[in-house]
């Protein structure tokens, strides 16, 4: 997790990394041109996102009462649920799993809660290997990184540096520098490691309170096969994945699918439904699930902050955010980057921690635009910003923390002057007046840009002079 304090150098290491840069930029406009192509129709594009912000919205205002419904249903079918308060506790639980039943290699599908909770490095403090199957997890699994992104982790890499890792890390094999020869290296090196998993770990797409099933949505297949061939299968989410029932699936995954990546639907759609039952030859013999609060409940809480547990991981709002394109996801030393990581780091963290994630914000509007399920993101950076520097009570930790009484005396006097008419004309006399005296330089405005000076003569004066009365 990052902090404010490194969060400048983290910006100034991206900016000099022009590789990682010139990758992220190659891979973002591909991913905006395919979302442009995928939804061809924008009237019908408007009408599915209202649908699926309906969707989550409704499944949000029912949430304690729909967790309780999911919750009896997945034990009807034989799936054992556990509820986590933090991350450590959701930790512990699948360490718990795992020391009962002797585990020693556990294989892992994608799932960027396990990131959240930093399970990876729970698990190998016990002696357990936790191997990623996704090809971009394993890839920054052996560069020793986090993901870049939510839906593509590995985006900074070229194939150049992944054929460099593979020859690095398993010297017996020669991998090709092409695209497709690595898939095929890296099916090779994984296949077998499925089949000798003791437990196979998973996230969640959504979960479904009417039938208790658990929907999971991946390409590459890596996904299917944790789930299915180590005999024990544990999968970890947040609480606000829940909906409410199965037609809600379909919208969701329309947008879901073709915000992310462009595809009308992905190659592998699981419905986790229990273990294996008697009689099936596959599956699993045992199903548990984890489900997550880490301060959801809390954001829960707060009626406006409430829709940033809309989100549906789909990574739409990194891709079109000309901050994140320009840093990538590294810069922000978060789980979560790019606005979404704007808005719910802080939430979870505070805003002591990581409220200086919000500068790192144009307000320009395109997250807004493209959310899949119409979360106001520009509208919860402003909020996010203003609790961080304002006094009264408020429910994001953190509050007022970055609050500056020089800064604050300064926007008074501003309001005081722009407030009073009279006040307002002897102050841009004056600063006409004094033009020369304007500083060359202004912290952090004059880095990247030149220092505003007044003009020579007052806006008024000049339309009084044009012979326009504006009085």
């Amino acid at each position: 997790m990052g902090s404010p304090s490194d969060f400048g150098l983290r910006v100034e290491r991206a900016f000099a990394d022009a590789g990682a840069r010139a990758n992220i930029r190659r891979a973002m406009d591909g991913l905006q041109a395919k979302r442009l192509e995928a939804f061809p129709d924008a009237d019908a594009l408007e009408r599915l996102r209202d649908e699926g912000a309906a969707i989550k919205a409704r499944a949000l205002a029912r949430l304690p009462e729909l967790l309780e419904q999911f919750e009896a249903n997945c034990l009807r079918k034989g799936i054992r649920v556990h509820w986590a308060e933090t991350a450590d506790e959701a930790n512990r639980i699948v360490v718990e799993i795992c020391a009962k039943r002797g585990v020693r290699r556990a294989i892992k599908g994608k799932s960027m809660v396990s990131e959240e909770t930093g399970l990876n490095h729970a698990l190998e403090g016990e002696g357990i290997e936790a191997l990623e199957s996704d090809l971009g997890e394993f890839i920054i699994q052996l560069a020793g990184e986090g993901p870049s992104h939510i839906i593509a982790p590995a985006i900074h890499k070229d194939r150049h540096q992944v054929a460099a890792l593979f020859r690095e890390h398993f010297p017996d094999l020669t991998p090709r520098d092409d695209i497709e020869g690595l898939c095929a290296t890296a099916r090779e090196l994984l296949r077998r490691r499925f089949r000798d998993a003791d437990l196979g770990i998973s996230g969640v797409n959504f979960l479904v309170a009417e039938t208790g099933t658990l929907v999971l949505v991946e390409n590459e297949g890596n996904g299917r096969l944790s789930t299915t061939v180590p005999d024990v299968h544990v999968a970890i989410t947040g609480i606000e994945k829940v909906v409410e029932r199965l037609a809600d699936i379909p919208p969701l995954l329309a947008l879901l699918t073709r915000s992310a990546t462009g595809q009308p639907i992905t190659t592998y759609v699981n419905l986790i439904n229990g273990p294996r039952a008697p009689g099936e030859l596959d599956g699993p013999r045992e199903v548990h699930l984890v489900l997550l609060d880490n301060g959801r409940s809390r954001i829960y809480g707060d009626t406006e902050l409430r829709s940033t547990l809309r989100c549906i991981r789909c990574g739409a709002c990194m891709n079109h955010c000309p901050v994140y394109v320009r840093l990538g996801g590294h810069a922000y030393g978060t789980v979560y980057p790019g606005p979404i990581g704007t808005v719910l780091e802080p939430q979870k963290s505070g805003l002591d921690r990581l409220g200086e994630l919000t500068e790192a914000s144009t307000l320009c509007g395109a997250c807004g635009e493209v959310c899949p399920v119409r979360i106001p993101l520009p509208a919860l950076i402003n909020r996010l910003r203003f609790d961080a520097v304002r006094r009264d009570p408020v429910s994001t930790p953190g509050r007022g923390t970055r609050r500056k009484r020089a800064e604050a005396l300064v926007w008074r006097i501003w309001a005081a002057v722009h407030s009073h008419p009279p006040l307002y004309r002897a102050y841009t006399r004056l600063a006409c007046a004094l033009r020369a005296f304007a500083p060359r330089r202004i912290p952090g405005w004059s880095d990247h840009r030149t220092a505003p000076r007044p003009a020579e003569r007052p806006l008024h004066d000049l339309v009084r002079k044009a012979g326009f009365d504006h009085e």
